[in-house]
């Protein structure tokens, strides 16, 4: 799997729902995506990312830290489609306790290594609200680029989203 100096990863698990309502029912963690989750709905959001894993091999990781075993968010590589293009993405949905504190920026940079090293991707993509400021900073602090946005439906809504990007050669030069 994935580790970072203060963090590890590794697949979500159907025991983990108690720690991941904390996350996807927290408004102010989801305000991106207009709504908190029920219960039901972070139950299927779970098993989405078990078949992702299945079918695709690697998905939203638990980050979980090295010295108190806490489960900071759930961080990782994705498969993504933008206006019916595939990509590989990152990222990045912490619990508020943790914000502020760099773990977005150190487990996004070990998700985007690893769609380069092990997924054998070109570019990573991230997709991120305009609004949402403290993602668009980890973004950048990744050397990513904005190279567009689009819009994108959910749950029968049409938000707007930045196409951050950044290529392989960029990051071999950053690293």
């Amino acid at each position: 799997m994935i580790e970072s100096e203060r963090l590890i990863f590794r697949k979500i698990v159907r025991d983990d729902f108690a720690e991941l309502c904390a996350i996807l029912q927290d408004r102010e963690v989801m305000y991106a995506w207009e709504h908190a989750f029920s219960d039901a709905e972070v139950r299927e959001w779970i098993e989405e990312n078990l078949d992702r894993y299945d079918n695709e091999g690697f998905s939203y990781f638990a980050a979980i830290t090295k010295n108190t075993q806490e489960l900071v968010g759930v961080i990782g590589p994705l498969q993504e489609m933008v206006e019916g293009v595939p990509y590989i993405g990152v990222a990045y949905i912490l619990n508020r306790r943790f914000w502020g504190k760099g773990y977005a920026l150190e487990g996004a940079k070990a998700a985007v290594q690893y769609a380069f090293a092990a997924l054998q991707t070109e570019k990573v993509i991230a997709q991120i609200r305009p609004a949402n400021l403290r993602s668009r900073q980890v973004a950048e602090k990744l050397g990513m680029e904005v190279a567009g946005e689009f819009t994108k439906q959910y749950h029968r809504k049409a938000m707007c989203h930045l196409l951050y990007v950044i290529e392989r050669r960029k990051w071999r030069k950053m690293t």
